[in-house]
């Protein structure tokens, strides 16, 4: 659990660079984008986007502003995979999103990152059909996962900057493995309007408490 005093969130979803160009602006916001390319440590691969995201994770992690926000999410190909394996019209199965869900719970389980403090959700408020963020992930903790609807930049960065204002405290994330055990078994029968429909996480929380 994290136990620095900024609040980590990921921006999930597409981030135009007017809204972050917009939230960079606000005193009380820090940015902290991937970057593939740094002098001291060898360069990431070009598409390895868990390790990008894991080391934007890592930095926001010391930040000392009270919100540290980053445009990127080491989940983000589970995320993509999940949403792939309820696609009906590709019929692909469930072997991608194992293979994505392998990669990401060794490097959670390595060390290489902590799921954020809160996900915010940059999506249309009707996702167009089953979405990990608003499906199995808020399923697991439904406070810590909020939507900000898509619209135009300067309403949207405001739609942000209220997210966090509104943030609710309250139990901590479960482990990783059991957020993802709890989207193997998640059936997303209907999200409109940000409903979350499911069972509840595999394993009763253990009574962590992280004020956001």
């Amino acid at each position: 659990m994290r136990r620095n005093a900024s609040t980590v969130v990921v921006l999930a979803g597409p981030a135009p660079g007017e809204v972050l160009a917009a939230l960079g602006r606000s005193m009380n916001v820090t940015l902290y984008r991937p970057e593939r390319h740094r002098p001291e440590r060898p360069a990431v691969q070009e598409g390895d986007g868990l390790a990008a995201a894991a080391e934007a994770l890592q930095r926001a992690g010391r930040a000392t502003s009270p919100y540290a926000l980053v445009p990127a999410d080491p989940l983000a190909a589970v995320a993509a995979s999940w949403r792939e394996m309820w696609d009906v019209s590709r019929q692909e199965g469930s072997a991608a999103f194992e293979q994505e869900a392998v990669t990401a719970l060794a490097a959670w389980r390595a060390g290489r990152f902590e799921l954020p403090d809160y996900y915010l959700v940059l999506a249309r408020e009707d996702t167009g059909g089953p979405d990990f963020y608003l499906g199995p992930l808020r399923s697991a903790r439904a406070h810590r996962v909020v939507l900000v609807p898509d619209q135009e930049p300067g309403q949207q960065a405001a739609g942000v900057l209220h997210a966090l204002g509104s943030l609710r405290h309250g139990p901590w994330w479960p482990g990783l493995d059991e957020v993802i055990e709890t989207a193997r078994r998640f059936y997303p029968d209907s999200l409109a309007e940000g409903t979350v429909t499911g069972p509840p996480p595999a394993t009763p929380e253990a009574g962590r408490v992280r004020a956001g």
